[in-house]
């Protein structure tokens, strides 16, 4: 499995793209589980990622696997950003050596989205990152009711759903 990390970092400094598709949903709504298309370019030398930029990062945890995380900048600090994706509660704090590269582009489905130069995706991150406090408050406030529901019983809407 190394292999394919280091394959993807080697693509990324030779090639200088990275086009890939999704996985996961800690960027929706703007990112689609296994639906849309990722163009990711290297941050040239000496730039600094900036607020909303979405930055394509490593991250390894305590037994050594290493994975990579797209997610969004909503803080820039000396030697390191604070980063969150679209669809989480937390903050993570990620050094500059762990960015590997920044979003450029990307296709929903058919549709082209140039981070750089779009003005309903500017649009849509200013905005979303406005409303990360309800948002905040929100997921949370589901997450208690849920647990408080389970508490005496209820199983959710669809009980005879298997699990994941």
């Amino acid at each position: 499995m190394s292999d394919s990390y280091e394959r993807l970092e080697q693509v990324l400094r030779d090639e200088r793209l990275f086009v890939s598709t999704t996985v996961g949903i800690s960027m929706w709504p703007m990112l689609r589980n296994r639906r849309d298309t990722i163009i990711v370019r290297p941050v040239p030398h000496g730039e600094r990622l900036a607020v909303g930029d979405v930055a394509l990062y490593r991250v390894t945890d305590g037994l050594g696997n290493r994975k990579y995380v797209l997610h969004r900048v909503v803080g820039v600090y000396d030697g390191w950003y604070a980063i969150r994706g679209d669809n989480r509660l937390f903050t993570e704090h990620v050094r500059d050596g762990q960015v590997l590269g920044r979003l450029e582009e990307f296709y929903r489905g058919s549709r082209h989205i140039d981070c750089a130069s779009s003005r309903g995706y500017r649009l849509y991150w200013h905005a979303w990152m406005a409303l990360w406090p309800l948002r905040y408050c929100w997921k949370r406030a589901r997450a208690l009711m849920g647990r408080f529901l389970r508490l005496f019983g209820w199983k959710g809407l669809h009980p005879n759903r298997k699990p994941f």
